[in-house]
């Protein structure tokens, strides 16, 4: 049986993983929902996901607010790994970091092959180093070419959390993330994608480098908040 993971970014739920949840998955504010988000302008019974052969369906449960999928209102859609779910004040990542950043490969290397480029490489890479951590960018084949810059999402590179801080450093810490937070959820709150969620209004790289730098501070702002719970 298929098993799926969601990861809210924003919401008071930010920063909160659910798991290899089994299919199909119900998502609302009420006990009884597999996901349930502690969000009042979620309908009790938001929305529901199933599996049909090899698709993952998100389908409307008729709420109140509605659902979007990368920024468009929607009543059934097919989800894909990356794609932004909009419910109430809440915006769920669908995937895990893994399947994320396996999709975020092959897209790159699909858009390679069309611009004639050896299969398994982009400009200004190697292959195999496309999911690297590295902040120093290459240089560019071309002026204005982003395609050098090898950031990627990798748990291996995230950076640890100071351990034993005092509340008012905690506080400090915790003020600090919210304000980069808000700053990443206004730079993609007007993303809009078309139906396929394979264009976006910048390059989907770049897209899914801002979602995964968004959730890591989420996560950073949890386990300051809530140590004993930090692994919810």
């Amino acid at each position: 049986m298929k098993t799926l993971t969601f990861q809210v970014i924003e919401g008071v739920d930010k920063g909160r993983i659910y798991r290899d949840l089994p299919v199909p998955v119900t998502i609302g504010r009420e006990e009884g929902n597999l996901l349930r988000l502690n969000d009042e302008r979620v309908s009790r019974f938001h929305a529901k996901v199933q599996q049909e052969d090899s698709d993952v369906i998100l389908t409307d449960l008729e709420s109140t607010n509605g659902t979007r999928v990368n920024g468009q209102p929607v009543q059934i859609r097919r989800l894909r790994v990356g794609d932004q779910i909009n419910l109430g004040r809440s915006m769920l990542l669908f995937g895990t970091l893994e399947e994320i950043a396996a999709r975020k490969s092959a897209t790159k290397a699909e858009a390679a092959a069309a611009n004639g480029l050896i299969e398994g490489t982009v400009a200004g890479t190697v292959p195999g180093d496309d999911l690297g951590f590295d902040l120093a960018p290459s240089s560019p084949t071309s002026p204005g070419d982003k395609t050098a810059f090898g950031w990627g999402a990798s748990e291996s590179q995230l950076p640890p959390l100071p351990l034993k801080l005092t509340p008012a450093q905690a506080a400090r810490l915790a003020e600090i993330f919210d304000f980069l937070h808000r700053g990443l959820a206004l730079a993609t709150e007007n993303i809009q994608a078309n139906e396929d969620a394979t264009e976006v209004r910048i390059q989907y790289a770049e897209w899914q480098s801002i979602q995964a730098t968004q959730l890591f501070l989420a996560r950073y702002m949890r386990m300051v908040a809530d140590p004993d719970h930090s692994a919810d």
